[in-house]
């Protein structure tokens, strides 16, 4: 292959919206790509430990907080297929799509978990009552989080 064809199918990449090219020509091989390979990067902040300082005027044993819907032991989680935001409404301004105590239908919408820009709804898989919601709207999940406690009915 020569300069000329090399020159012309570098053109057309640059004048196209391709951002890879490959080709194989009687025992040659031409790749061009155009743009930066995106880079992935993990931050993980430590957390510090602490370890509380107990004092005479305070109780060496602290409760902890009940939720206040008591979830049962047949409560079953609905997790996050996917690692995203997660959006309890369909708009900012519209109301969630469900509440604590709500009976939800099989294929009724949950919330949305965005991921890449694409919205992605959640659906009920079987016919339950929304114990715990256990993300706040516009909160980041991972995938296989628990967003919802329910009670299968």
């Amino acid at each position: 292959m020569d300069i000329k064809d090399l020159k012309s199918l570098i053109k057309m990449v640059t004048d196209t919206d391709i951002t890879e090219f490959k080709l194989e020509v009687a025992g040659e091989k031409i790749c061009i790509r155009r743009g930066k390979v995106p880079e992935t990067v993990s931050y993980v902040l430590p957390q510090p430990m602490t370890t509380p300082q107990v004092t005479p005027d305070m109780p060496e044993k602290v409760d902890v907080a009940k939720p206040a819907t008591p979830v049962s032991e047949k409560s079953q989680p609905i997790t996050s297929p996917i690692v995203g935001t997660i959006y309890r409404a369909p708009a900012p301004d519209a109301p969630p799509y469900v509440e604590v105590g709500q009976v939800v239908e099989k294929g009724q919408v949950l919330c949305i978990v965005e991921a890449m820009k694409l919205m992605n709804e959640i659906e009920a898989e079987f016919r339950c009552r929304i114990m715990k919601i256990c993300k706040e709207n516009a909160q980041p999940v991972e995938y296989g989080e628990t967003l919802f406690l329910v009670e299968p009915l």
